[in-house]
């Protein structure tokens, strides 16, 4: 099967947003193993969509779109797809229902043209939209499928893992599984250099390469008669990566590095306390994401003055006056103040300057350092970052996140 992702949006092509979508439903389409050759952005512009339609159908099996599918007069995507297949909008009374249920729970009154967002091709399947009042739609006509999804990815995520993915699973051939592991603290080129014979070798199963902000992940992939065998040619690559990348795995699938920090803690019924200057209470906002944190988070503390970091941790003021804030030895006070107060088994420290000012020469924007304390631990890192607030914070707090995992692993309960 080959496939076409077509996204709808002016603000798109304004780079007002990011198209995430797409890079969603690329890395979902290939591990389902189906071909994708061409991704197309289009404005709300019902002859340009059009077009697209038409050259998308004449090279692809499977057409997705994302976005137009709102209540507005530019939402033109099931008009424009109803018109290139030569079929009718019809109501969707399901989903109609839903639409004005929705609303009754919003304590909102539905607008007329919100039924406009019920109308679906004829003979189509409307794909229901648990957190949204857009449902999705997927046609058949003869050897086409076209697919229309929500822009907002909170909406299109989880309808197309819900309804588009097993729809499509029904058409491979066999099966096809996948397995992601999650690394952290490694760079691309140094990992790619680990596994660079690995990644050469790409008959069954595949290997790829994705990167995201703080950390890295493989996906695996494999053809199979049946799930055991597919299991079987996975199990058997993720061995030999995790014979050559066992202490930057972290995590497999949706594991996330706080969940995975969360676990440990629990498992060994220990407690940490956390003292934020730069990250600004990101790690521990990180850290309350994750069911079940209360168990292992005491306290999290935001100490962004010299003042805080002084009446609340205990860092004696000669320290700062002598080695600055931003420095090893404050991260280290702070660790163990916040410890200390909170009667915690481990402390974290974090100070750093964010930017975009505040920098020197001496001290640039991104350097941060972090502290961690712990029973026969007293660990300080120093790290430069580059990139703005938003990367500067999230890549020091997945830092920390993983200097726990590691220290951890590395000591006995």
């Amino acid at each position: 099967m080959r496939a076409e992702i077509i996204s709808v949006g002016t603000e798109l092509l304004l780079g007002e947003i990011i198209d995430t979508n797409a890079a969603f439903l690329s890395q979902e389409l290939a591990a389902l193993g189906i071909e994708l050759y061409h991704r197309t952005t289009v404005g709300d512009n019902e002859q340009r969509l059009k077009q697209a339609l038409i050259e998308a159908l004449a090279r692809a099996d499977l057409v997705v779109t994302s976005g137009g599918l709102g209540p507005t007069a530019d939402d033109l995507t099931k008009e424009t797809v109803a018109a290139v297949l030569g079929l009718p909008l019809v109501l969707d009374r399901p989903s109609l229902l839903w639409i004005k249920e929705y609303f009754a729970r919003m304590n909102k009154e539905m607008t007329v043209n919100n039924q406009k967002q019920a109308m679906i091709p004829a003979g189509g399947e409307a794909l229901p939209n648990a957190n949204g009042t857009a449902p999705g739609v997927l046609i058949c006509k003869g050897e086409k499928v076209v697919v229309c999804l929500p822009g907002p990815p909170r909406e299109l995520i989880p309808m197309f893992r819900s309804y588009v993915l097993p729809y499509l699973r029904t058409k491979s051939r066999g099966v096809i599984h996948s397995r992601v592991l999650r690394l952290c603290g490694v760079g691309e080129s140094e990992l790619v250099e680990e596994i660079a014979d690995l990644l050469t070798d790409q008959t069954n199963p595949t290997l790829a390469p994705l990167a995201s902000e703080g950390e890295l992940r493989l996906r695996i992939t494999a053809r199979a008669q049946s799930e055991r065998e597919a299991e079987a040619l996975i199990g058997e690559l993720e061995a030999k990566l995790r014979a050559r990348l066992g202490h930057w795995i972290y995590g497999t699938d949706d594991d996330t590095l706080e969940a995975v920090v969360v676990k440990l803690l629990r498992t060994r019924g220990e407690t940490l306390a956390v003292a934020e200057s730069c990250t600004g209470g990101l790690l521990a906002n990180r850290i309350t994401d994750v069911p079940g944190a209360s168990a292992v988070l005491e306290r999290g503390l935001v100490t962004y003055s010299n003042r805080a970091k002084e009446e609340l941790l205990q860092v004696p003021a000669a320290v700062i006056v002598a080695h600055g804030a931003v420095s090893g030895e404050v991260a280290r006070y702070m660790a163990e103040g916040v410890r200390m107060s909170a009667g915690t088994d481990w402390g974290i420290g974090i100070t750093g300057i964010a930017g975009p000012g505040g920098g020197s020469r001496e001290k640039p924007v991104g350097l941060v350092y972090y502290a961690l304390v712990g029973p026969g631990v007293n660990l300080v890192q120093k790290v430069h970052w580059s990139g703005d607030r938003v990367k500067i914070k999230r890549r020091t707090t997945q830092a920390v996140l993983d200097l726990l995992r590691r220290t951890l692993l590395a000591t006995e309960a």
